[in-house]
Formats: structure tokens, C-alpha cells, sequence
């Protein structure tokens, strides 16, 4: 049975040094390493000029990159951009790359499927299939063709990024390291319906903006939407997040999908401002996007425009997501790979 590679991609680079002087490398080698996967972005180690021709031949037949590209990948007429990979589990999973003027944003996904099993995520109804490690993570980034134009990246894709909490916190790291990407933090945006051990590490580690899932300010109707909130209740959430600064550069954002009827009236627009009172934050409006057999119905224009401007009015800083990609199943709430890989183009 031929002996599993030693994945470079996604290890920390201390990960990497121990690894190299183990098999008979200089130490300095892990650094040289991590400036041609990151910085340099080479894709086959022939191309390491400053590793010597011997410690590259057994790097190529004891190491692996880590790097797969795409699957597949659909296109919507407003330039947004699903991409396919696949994955061991044998089920695909999917990024989005979103183009906006000076802006492209990369959504990244954390696992396979989702446990949280929200109303009105398709992704949530394909259940849990496996978790993403951060080489599979990292490589959603590196391997598309508009990798090196990226100026923020979303994690807010399939999966709950505080339910696979280490390595996303690995592909953190590499994204913010000196000898990584050198991203600041406040390019990375983490969205998480608030699952409380991981959402502290990440408030406590890292310094990437927050974005909430919140979706109504009401406990009972949220336990029926968000199962989570049976476990991890938003008002402690909320006590949890009071305890952090977000008045300076980084940013504390709620998600609120608006239902036509259900969470979209003045009411539960006081109740938001009740919730929230004192948080330093901002509030996302999103438009529902139908999926098959829901009971949910997308606010119109007007009562969203309504929510918003009472909001705004009373200090809460508030605005209304523009929906992209819609067109091929790429919005917020539609990334299911449920068909299989055959739902996209190869």
C-alpha cells in the first residue's frame, strides 16, 4: 500500500519545519516552502529554484502540494462565478466568487454539507457529510483563476465555520501570516448562526469581522427556524458578543433574511432594537431566496425598504445585500451540491 503524502498546504509553518528536519532537510527549508505555496504561488516543486535538485525529487515523491482544481464551475449573467470541487467524502462542495467594482469577494465553504439543518438553507437539507480540512479550505482560494485579484474573502459559504472551528482557524492563519497571504484580518468576514465554543476562539483569536445569523429577534420563532438556538440562545450569544470591542476597525455585522409576513413588520424591528441596544454593529437585510417545497415567501421591495429606513431611523446602521448569482443557484442560502457534480458545467 503506497504511504499517504504529507500535505504542505493548509500546515502552519512550524508544522512544516518540524516535518522537513524529521526527514533530513535544512529547517530553513519550511520557510522557503511557505513563500513558494503562498507568495509565489508555484503549483509543482521543479519550480523551487533556491531547494536543491535532491530535496525536490524527495519532496515530489513524499509530499503533496495539496492543490486540486475546480470541478466544475457555472457563471451568472451578473459575473458572479460557483465553483465545484470535489472532495473525498465523494460529495461536492461549492464557492462563490463575486465581482463589484473594485471588490471581489470570495465565499468560501467549511464543510461539507451543514448540521444545522436551518428552514430556508438548501444546504442545511443535504445534512452533514464531512468536514473540510484547511487544505481543502485554502485551496477553494488558490486554485481559481481569479485567486490573486481577491480582496475579501467570506466564509459564509456550505457549513458552519464555528462547527469546524480548528481548521478554519488554521486557514486563518495562514491568510493573516507574515510569510502567508499577509492579509490583514479585516479582509476576512466569519458568519456563524452563534455556536459559542467556536465563535469564542474565534472572537479570541483572530481579528476578522463577525457577521451573525440572526433572522428574527424572537427565541420561539428562531428555535423553529435556527435548531441551533435550542443549544446556544441569541440573547446569550449576544451577552457573549457585549464583551468584545467592536468600535474601532473590527466589525460586528447581524444577517437577516426578510419573510414576507414573519419577520418582516415594525414589531420585529423594535425587538431588534431591543436585542441589540448598546451593540456597536450593523444590520444586513438579505431577500429570501425560494427554495422547493418552504413555507417562506421573500418580503417585497417595499416592506424590506420600510424594515430598513426604521432601522436606519433609530440608529441602526442597516442595509439591504444585493442579491447575486441567483441565476445559477449561487445566492445566499442555495449552495447544495444535492444533485451531485453533475449540476455543474465541466
Amino acid at each position: 500500500m503506497e504511504e499517504e503524502k504529507f500535505v504542505l498546504l493548509g500546515k502552519r509553518i512550524g508544522e512544516i519545519k518540524e516535518w522537513v528536519v524529521s526527514e533530513g532537510m535544512p529547517a530553513f527549508t519550511a520557510k522557503q516552502l511557505y513563500e513558494w505555496i503562498y507568495q509565489k504561488r508555484v503549483r509543482d516543486f521543479s519550480e523551487m529554484t533556491n531547494i536543491s535538485l535532491k530535496h525536490r525529487a524527495f519532496l515530489s515523491s513524499r509530499a503533496s502540494l495539496g492543490f486540486a482544481a475546480p470541478a466544475g464551475v457555472s457563471v451568472s449573467s451578473d459575473g458572479t462565478k460557483k465553483y465545484l470541487f470535489s472532495t473525498p467524502s465523494g460529495v461536492g462542495v461549492e464557492s462563490v466568487y463575486i465581482p463589484d467594482r473594485d471588490r471581489a469577494t470570495l465565499c468560501v465553504s467549511s464543510q461539507v454539507g451543514c448540521k444545522m439543518h436551518c428552514a430556508f438553507c438548501m444546504t442545511g437539507r443535504m445534512g452533514f457529510k464531512a468536514q473540510l480540512q484547511p487544505h481543502e479550505i485554502l485551496n477553494q482560494i488558490l486554485s481559481i483563476p481569479e485567486s490573486e485579484s481577491l480582496t475579501n474573502l467570506v466564509f459564509m459559504g456550505m457549513g458552519e465555520p464555528c462547527d469546524n472551528v480548528d481548521a478554519v482557524l488554521r486557514t486563518i492563519d495562514v491568510l493573516t501570516s507574515p510569510n502567508g497571504f499577509g492579509w490583514s484580518p479585516k479582509r476576512i468576514t466569519l458568519s456563524s448562526i452563534g455556536l459559542w465554543p467556536g465563535l469564542k476562539r474565534i472572537l479570541d483569536e483572530t481579528s476578522c469581522q463577525i457577521a451573525i445569523s440572526l433572522h428574527t429577534p424572537d427565541a420561539v420563532q428562531r428555535r423553529e427556524w435556527v435548531p441551533a438556538e435550542k443549544a446556544w440562545p441569541i440573547q446569550g450569544t449576544i451577552e457573549m458578543l457585549r464583551q468584545y470591542d467592536f468600535s474601532h476597525q473590527r466589525r460586528l455585522s447581524f444577517e437577516y433574511v426578510m419573510f414576507q409576513g414573519q419577520n418582516d413588520d415594525i414589531a420585529h424591528a423594535r425587538m431588534l432594537l431591543s436585542l441589540l441596544n448598546g451593540l456597536s454593529c450593523r444590520m444586513n437585510l438579505i431577500r429570501f431566496h425560494t427554495i422547493p417545497d418552504t413555507p417562506f415567501v421573500r418580503s417585497d421591495e417595499q416592506r424590506i425598504q420600510a424594515f430598513a429606513d426604521y432601522l436606519n431611523a433609530k440608529g441602526l446602521q442597516t442595509t439591504v445585500r444585493a442579491s447575486r448569482g441567483e441565476d445559477i443557484q449561487a445566492a445566499c442560502g442555495l449552495l447544495s451540491t444535492l444533485n451531485g457534480e453533475k449540476t455543474m458545467e465541466k
